[in-house]
């Protein structure tokens, strides 16, 4: 199987402008600042604290493990998220990243940063890098998922930003839910983003690697890819399909952006159904209460 390219990082030059005791960048109004919006930036991860009020206090050690190993192979796919605060940083979001690039033995981390007052420069910022002809899918989808974190866009808000379907936009970011071998395949071309959609319904990550391997060396098309894995999904003891109206598909879609998560939503045709959501962790059931709760 063809190997991932890993992508350089970005932004040593600003990680220097940030360091230089003569260029203080904390706040919108500052010298260069124009330079750091949007952009990501490697900084020493000695240079990086946790945020005391982070929601998250437990972080499973095999999956910490899981991730560490991964970003031994390919690198940080995801950019943490940091803010500037006096000489050094703040983490605002990705401690899981943070932890598992000290678990393996990293010395740097690519990192957005953010200053005060920033948030409409950001916006433009993404917006306006959101339209450029050379982003690939990963980076789109992380763009849209910035603009509705850090900026509090809904979906609907974004879509009229932007001028696209809620529905494009909520495909873009559950590809940032496929394991990061795959992230990186999309990233580098080996498969496409209609591999990558196929691939969301498969909810194992080890199933989705064994599926990604036969694709890239059977090279399947997406068509062929989306047989393999209706194929895959049929459940043992076969039930025949009940239609769900377009609006149940559309839900189910938006709650596994949300939730970052596999959900299923049926209906009986009557506004009535059900809605499960799934997860595979202690972590994952606590990341979904505090979205529910809106802590996260």
């Amino acid at each position: 199987m063809a190997k991932p390219i890993r992508k350089k990082a970005l932004g040593r030059g600003l990680s220097a402008l940030l360091n230089d005791s003569e260029n203080i960048i904390e706040s919108i109004n500052d010298k260069n600042t124009d330079q750091l919006i949007g952009s990501i930036i490697d900084l020493d991860l000695n240079e990086i604290k946790t945020n005391p009020l982070q929601p998250r206090t437990h972080f499973s050690e095999d999956t910490l493990e899981e991730l560490s190993q991964s970003v031994k192979e390919l690198g940080v796919i995801q950019p943490v998220t940091v803010r500037k605060k006096g000489s050094s940083f703040e983490l605002i979001s990705g401690e899981r990243r943070f932890r598992a690039c000290e678990m393996a033995g990293l010395k740097s981390i690519p990192a957005f940063v953010r200053v005060a007052d920033d948030q409409k420069s950001l916006e433009m910022a993404l917006v306006e890098n959101i339209q450029r002809q050379d982003l690939d899918p990963i980076e789109i989808g992380l763009s849209y998922q910035r603009l509705i974190e850090e900026i509090e866009l809904t979906q609907d808000q974004l879509s009229n930003r932007i001028g696209k379907k809620r529905s494009t936009i909520t495909n873009y970011i559950r590809l940032l839910k496929l394991d990061p071998i795959i992230q990186t395949g999309i990233r580098d071309s080996f498969i496409s983003m209609g591999h990558g959609r196929a691939l969301i319904n498969i909810t194992s990550p080890k199933e989705q690697i064994k599926i990604y391997k036969i694709i890239v060396k059977k090279r399947l098309s997406v068509r062929q890819t989306e047989a393999l894995v209706r194929k895959l999904k049929i459940p043992k003891t076969a039930k025949s399909k009940i239609y769900q109206p377009a609006y149940v598909e559309q839900a189910a879609n938006e709650l596994e952006a949300i939730f970052d998560t596999s959900v299923s939503v049926t209906s009986n045709g009557e506004g009535q159904g059900q809605l499960k959501i799934n997860f595979e962790s202690q972590e994952k059931l606590q990341h979904i209460l505090n979205k529910i709760k809106g802590e996260d």
